[in-house]
């Protein structure tokens, strides 16, 4: 199982994407379930929106999400209080809130990969970051 991070899905999705070239040779080459959870979706949409991109935004959900193929966690309402212990217990680090969620999503489901271009995956040091 591989955890997908918003920037994976978001450089996927752009072909200007500084990470986009990369992101299509990992997707043609894995093998393994991928897997994302709902707070990831919503911050993908934000930003796409945010990023003027919000019919990409629209053809991500009917490529990814209405195809199948990637499973949707939901944040339950426990992980949602550990994510605000992770929060705010790493002071030092610029983690988003989304972040945290994904984290602790990662622990319970013992999910040790992530496809990520984000710094903070690795900060997390119990994940293998891809590619």
């Amino acid at each position: 199982m591989v955890f997908v991070d918003t920037g994976a899905w978001f450089a996927l999705s752009v072909t200007s994407d500084a990470d986009h070239v990369r992101a299509k040779g990992f997707i043609a080459q894995n093998r393994e379930r991928l897997v994302t959870t709902d707070f990831v979706v919503d911050e993908l949409l934000t930003l796409f929106v945010v990023r003027e991109q919000k019919s990409k935004g629209i053809i991500w959900l009917q490529d990814v999400l209405d195809r199948g193929g990637v499973e949707v966690i939901r944040v339950e309402p426990a992980d949602f209080e550990a994510a605000r212990g992770v929060y705010e217990q790493f002071v030092d680090k610029a983690w988003s809130f989304t972040d945290c969620t994904s984290y602790v999503v990662m622990q319970r489901l013992r999910i040790g990969k992530a496809f990520a271009f984000d710094e903070h995956y690795r900060q997390f040091a119990t994940v293998l970051v891809l590619p």
